[in-house]
């Protein structure tokens, strides 16, 4: 098992629920999440930042 942390850019949503959907989505694309949060949001451009700690199975 290894461990990344990660950053990810997120669409921001209609609802918060829309939100952490999109974010959990996003994440399980890299991994396992054992904790993530938004760190950061750009209004203007409509996204959020979400940084996160993601476990991955290694392979041998």
């Amino acid at each position: 098992m290894t461990t990344h942390f990660i950053t990810a850019e997120i669409d921001l949503q209609e609802t918060p629920t829309e939100l952490q959907q999109a974010i959990e989505t996003e994440l399980k694309k890299q991994g396992e999440a054992l904790r993530w949060a938004i760190t950061s949001v750009d209004e203007e451009q409509q996204k959020a930042t979400v940084e996160a700690v993601v476990t991955t199975v290694s392979v041998e």
